[in-house]
């Protein structure tokens, strides 16, 4: 019997999928100012804003992005690009912030079911800040 109750538990009790939509809160004013859907393609994790949620953002474009994402609307652009999983945090990948266009070494790490911990740095993990993004429920 405690053998069936162990095998239940386990088939039925999944670690949180970092997969889905996530509401980002800036880390300075602790405002919602975006919706951003997390996947996963060829093993990496990957992340692209779906919704700019402050009306003052509405049909932003990226100005200050480089490449072929200069000029591109912000919402469709992904941000989130390469992490692989290591243990039970998503990292060795990097962050685009669309405020300034510069990309930074990002890692991820759920707080709870429904919290992420998002990293980004330079170099150095303790050169950088984190950010708080909720599931959207």
């Amino acid at each position: 019997m405690h053998f069936l109750l162990l095998l239940l538990t386990t088939l039925f009790v999944q670690p949180a999928s970092f997969e889905g939509t996530w509401v980002n809160i800036d880390d300075e004013t602790g405002v919602e100012k975006s919706e951003i859907t997390l996947y996963v393609e060829d093993g990496k994790l990957y992340g692209k804003i779906d919704k700019l949620l402050l009306p003052e953002d509405q049909g932003k474009v990226c100005t200050n992005c480089k490449g072929k994402e200069k000029g591109k609307p912000i919402e469709g652009l992904v941000i989130v690009r390469g992490l692989s999983k290591d243990g039970e945090s998503w990292t060795d990948g990097e962050i685009m912030d669309p405020a300034n266009g510069k990309s930074y070494d990002c890692t991820l790490t759920l707080k709870d079911d429904n919290t992420l911990n998002v990293r980004g740095y330079l170099g150095f993990s303790f050169l950088g800040r984190t950010q708080i993004w909720k599931r959207k429920l």
